[in-house]
C-alpha cells in the first residue's frame, strides 16, 4: 500500500535554525529547539547574568512552577515528577536508589539503550547482582510475543526490569501496560525508559508512573524543550527512598527538590521547557503527531522500495522508523559510525545507525521541518553507497 506524504505545516521550516546544507533526519537523537523556545531561554540567561544572586535565590520556586506546568502537560501531579537533565541521569538516580542483593538480577533487553544497560551492569556489579539480557528478534511484529519472551525470562532472582517504552535503535515498543502489570504481579520493580514519549506519544501519568514504578522521559527530543531536560516520574511507594546523585541544600526537602537541585548549574533549559509544550499546543499536538507519523512511514517505505532495505516493525504513532541494513554492513560500533560518517559526507544527511548482528539498523525520524523529498534522496543515495561499499 503506497503511503501519501503529508504536506509540510505552514511556517514549520522557519521555526528552526538548522543548517540548510544538511538534511536532518535524526531528530530522535538530539531534537532541535524551535526558535521561539531558543528566545525564551536566551532571555532567561540574560536575566541570570543581570543579577545572579537574585536569580539563584528564586530558582527553587521557579523550578517548581516550571515542573508544575510540565506535569500538567503529562497528566501528572507535580509532586510525582522531578526534573533531570536526561533519561541517562534519571536511570542512574533510580538504579542507585534500588536495593539489590547478591544473586539477584536486573532484566534488560538487547533493544535497550547501550549506556542504560551499562549503568545496570555497574549497579549490579556493586551489589553482587547480575544483568540478564533478553534477546528479541528485530523482526518480531507481535507485541504479545515480545511480552511472552520477557516474562519467560523472569524467575525468583528477577528483582528489577529496565525496559524501553520505545526502543532507541529499533524504534519499536517494548514496555506496555499489560507487560508492566504482569511484571508487577511477579514482584518485579519496573523502570521504563520513555526517552521518546513526551511530545511524540500521548502521555498520562495521572494514576502512577505510567504503569511502572519509575518512568523517565526526555523533553528535548519531541517536546521542543532545550537540552538537557527530562522528567523522572516516581510511584508513591518509592519517593521517600530516592537518593540523589549529589547532596545539595535542598536535600532535606525530600522528593523532588533533593533530585533537582545541583548548585550553580544551568537551569534555564528547565525553566524554558513549558514554552516547548506551549508551542506544540499552538501548532496543534494531534496535527504535529499525525504529520510526523505519516512522514516517517513514508520515509521508511522509500528506503524499502528504492534502496531494497527491509522494514522493521513499528508501533502506531511513532515519528521514527527503522530498516535493516544488508548482512555484513554496520555490524560493529566502528562500522556503524563509519557508515553514518559516509552518509553525512556523501549525502549531506544525518541518520542514526546502530550495530546489529546480521546487518545493522538504520533509523530515520520525522519532524515538522522535514520534507518528503529528503527521504527520497536518502533512499536513492544510500542504495548507491551500499552497492559501492
Amino acid at each position: 500500500m503506497s503511503i501519501e506524504p503529508p504536506r509540510q505545516l505552514p511556517g514549520a521550516g522557519a521555526l528552526f535554525t538548522l543548517d540548510p546544507a544538511v538534511t536532518h533526519l535524526n531528530h530522535g537523537s538530539y531534537g532541535a529547539v524551535p526558535l521561539p523556545v531558543q528566545r525564551v531561554q536566551a532571555r532567561l540567561r540574560a536575566e541570570q547574568e543581570q543579577d545572579p544572586d537574585g536569580f539563584f535565590l528564586e530558582l527553587p520556586d521557579r523550578i517548581a512552577r516550571a515542573r508544575a506546568r510540565v506535569a500538567t502537560a503529562l497528566g501528572a501531579r507535580p509532586d510525582r515528577l522531578a526534573l533531570v537533565t536526561n533519561v541517562t541521569e534519571g536511570i542512574a538516580v533510580v538504579l542507585d536508589s534500588l536495593p539489590l542483593a547478591a544473586g539477584e538480577e536486573i532484566l534488560v533487553t538487547d533493544h535497550g539503550y547501550g549506556v542504560v544497560t551499562r549503568a545496570a551492569e555497574r549497579r549490579a556489579a556493586e551489589c553482587g547482582a547480575r544483568v540478564r539480557t533478553v534477546r528479541l528478534s528485530v523482526h518480531t511484529p507481535d507485541q504479545e510475543a515480545v511480552r511472552a519472551r520477557i516474562l519467560a525470562a523472569v524467575d525468583e532472582r528477577t528483582k528489577v526490569a529496565v525496559l524501553d517504552l520505545v526502543s532507541s535503535p529499533t524504534a519499536r515498543q517494548i514496555a506496555d501496560p499489560v507487560l508492566l502489570a504482569a511484571l508487577a504481579e511477579r514482584g518485579v520493580t519496573t523502570v521504563v525508559d520513555a526517552a521518546h514519549a513526551p511530545g511524540m506519544l500521548p502521555v498520562d501519568l495521572a494514576e502512577q508512573a505510567g504503569g511502572a514504578d519509575f518512568w523517565i522521559g526526555n523533553l528535548h527530543k519531541w517536546a521542543f524543550a532545550p537540552r538537557a531536560t527530562a522528567v523522572l516520574a516516581v510511584d508513591s511507594a518509592w519517593r521517600s527512598r530516592i537518593r540523589p546523585l549529589m547532596f545539595s541544600w535542598e536535600h532535606d526537602r525530600g522528593f523532588p527538590g533533593r533530585v533537582e537541585w545541583r548548585g550553580t548549574c544551568d537551569y534555564t533549559p528547565w525553566l524554558a521547557a513549558p514554552a516547548g509544550f506551549g508551542l506544540l499546543e499552538q501548532l496543534g499536538v494531534e496535527r504535529v503527531r499525525a504529520h510526523n507519523e505519516t512522514l516517517a512511514a513514508y520515509g521508511q517505505q522509500q528506503l524499502v522500495e528504492r534502496a531494497g532495505l527491509r522494514a522493521l516493525p513499528a508501533m502506531p504513532g511513532l515519528a521514527m522508523r527503522a530498516v535493516r541494513l544488508p548482512p555484513g554492513c554496520a555490524e560493529s560500533e566502528h562500522t556503524a559510525k563509519a557508515l553514518m560518517v559516509g552518509i553525512r559526507r556523501r549525502l549531506a544527511t544525518r541518520v542514526a545507525i546502530r550495530p546489529w548482528s546480521g546487518g545493522g539498523v538504520l533509523r530515520i525520524s520525522a519532524q515538522i521541518y522535514n520534507r518528503p523529498e529528503e527521504y527520497r534522496a536518502l533512499a536513492a543515495g544510500i542504495g548507491e553507497l551500499l552497492e559501492g561499499r
